[in-house]
C-alpha cells in the first residue's frame, strides 16, 4: 500500500483510496486551521502537494476501473471509486492489484520430466496466455503445458492461450 503515492500510473484497490481521501482531509483541515489562526495566506502553497497526491491516487483508482484519470473530475465521482469493485485482471493500465501474479504449483504435471517449468500467469497475449473466458488464468510454459487453477473474472470474454495442441493441466 502507498507505492510511488505522487505518480499517475498504475492501479490501487478502493482501501488505498479510500485511505488517501481520509488522509487529504485530515490534512486539509489541520491546515485551514492553521491558516486561520495564523492568517498566513502563503501556507496555501502547501495544498499542491496535497491536491496532487490526491489526484494521482484518483488517477490510479480510475485505472482499476479501465477508465482514464480524467473521470475524476466528475462530481461526486470519487464515491463510484470507493465502493465500485475493480476490474479483474490485466486491464490497459496493468494487472490487478487485488489479484497479483502466482505461480501454481503442478500437482497434476502430466510431462513426466524432472524439470519444474516457469509458469506466469495473467499475460495479456493470447498466444502467451491469458484468461480462457471461464474462470482460469493460464500461462504458457516451456514444456508447452499449460496450467489452470487461478480464479478471473466471470464475466471476461473468451481470449485464452493459444495452445496449439498443448496440454491443458
Amino acid at each position: 500500500m502507498f507505492k510511488n503515492i505522487f505518480s499517475f500510473e498504475g492501479r490501487i484497490r478502493r482501501t488505498e483510496y479510500g485511505v488517501s481521501l481520509f488522509i487529504h482531509w485530515i490534512f486539509s483541515a489541520v491546515l485551514n486551521t492553521i491558516i486561520a489562526t495564523t492568517l498566513n495566506k502563503g501556507l496555501f502553497l502547501l495544498y499542491i502537494p496535497s491536491l496532487w497526491f490526491l489526484s494521482a491516487q484518483g488517477a490510479k483508482r480510475c485505472h482499476d476501473l479501465s477508465k482514464n484519470g480524467w473521470w475524476q473530475i466528475i462530481p461526486l465521482y470519487s464515491l463510484w471509486l470507493i465502493f465500485q469493485d475493480g476490474f479483474h485482471g490485466i486491464n490497459e493500465y496493468g494487472p490487478s492489484p487485488k489479484y497479483v501474479n502466482v505461480t501454481n504449483n503442478f500437482q497434476n504435471y502430466s510431462n513426466h520430466s524432472t524439470k519444474q517449468p516457469n509458469v506466469i500467469l495473467n499475460q495479456p497475449s493470447p498466444y502467451e496466455g491469458g484468461y480462457d473466458g471461464g474462470h482460469n488464468a493460464i500461462g504458457k510454459n516451456d514444456n508447452n503445458i499449460v496450467n489452470s487453477n487461478v480464479k478471473s473474472h466471470p464475466t471476461q470474454p473468451m481470449n485464452g492461450g493459444y495452445n496449439n495442441g498443448d496440454l491443458y493441466n
